[in-house]
């Protein structure tokens, strides 16, 4: 996706990719991070901020995920918390548009990069506070949001989980992503010895910024079987074989070895 500032125009785009998906047969649409609004600028963002129950986006895609008959993981979206602050919120969505699971992004993007790019997601927004799985069509996944990645703790308790599948959805700046995004969804799927889906918003934005794309889909080997490359929106389509897992988890037991590290 190319998220921009209208959060309607945003869900149109959303609900045409549903049909796409429902289209090619599949069974689970994948969305980036902030999928339902992107925009660096807070005090204009805020005014389509909502809480859950008043999201418009979060109402059209459960709507959609029953007209298709489709499960649906939205990579986050911007919610007003009960407390009045912000999460960035993953949703998990099933075929008859329920929500069965939420998970609000554990670590915040707060850096100093040598572009001269800051951010600081942490003055907005409130840390979730535990890891989530769910089952689905596609296994039991695990869910996590962009900035997760570079923090192996929480993949390692989603591998112990025995995660089939993990979600990165990603807004990924250019220079970091240029470095870092391939190599570490690879880690990561190695690790944990399951298919890592990575949705990722791309090319220019409204509000200013650029991000990097190359929505990714990696098997329990870390081989990569889906790269969609380019700064246009799409929807790619990858299948994920339960046998795979197997295999892999039979000749690398990696999970079953691991043991507790004291120092």
């Amino acid at each position: 996706m190319t998220s921009g500032i209208d959060p309607d125009a945003n869900a149109r785009a959303m609900i045409a990719a549903v049909g796409s998906a429902e289209m090619g047969g599949a069974s689970m649409l994948f969305t980036p991070e902030m999928s339902g609004l992107l925009d660096r600028k807070r005090a204009r963002a805020e005014a389509s901020i909502s809480r859950e129950d008043d999201d418009r986006v979060l109402a059209g895609m459960r709507d959609a995920a029953a007209r298709a008959g489709i499960w649906i993981a939205i990579g986050s979206l911007a919610i007003v918390r009960d407390d009045g602050r912000w999460a960035n919120r993953a949703f998990v969505i099933d075929s008859s548009g329920e929500i069965v699971a939420r998970y609000d992004k554990l670590h915040m993007f707060d850096v100093d990069l040598d572009t001269g790019e800051s951010w600081r997601e942490s003055n907005a927004y409130v840390a979730g506070d535990r890891a989530v799985t769910v089952e689905t069509p596609l296994g039991r996944l695990g869910l996590s949001i962009c900035y997760d990645i570079r923090f192996p703790a929480l993949y390692d308790a989603l591998g112990r989980a025995q995660c089939d599948v993990i979600a990165i959805p990603a807004a990924f700046t250019v220079p970091t992503g240029r470095d870092h995004w391939h190599v570490m969804q690879r880690a990561r799927a190695i690790e944990a010895s399951a298919y890592v889906l990575c949705a990722a918003q791309v090319g220019a934005h409204e509000d200013g910024r650029r991000t990097f794309g190359h929505s990714l889909a990696v098997d329990p080997w870390g081989e990569i079987l889906l790269d969609l490359e380019g700064d246009e929106p799409g929807v790619g389509f990858v299948e994920i074989d339960p046998a795979r897992i197997a295999e892999v988890r039979a000749q690398l037991p990696s999970l079953a070895n691991r043991r507790d590290i004291t120092i």
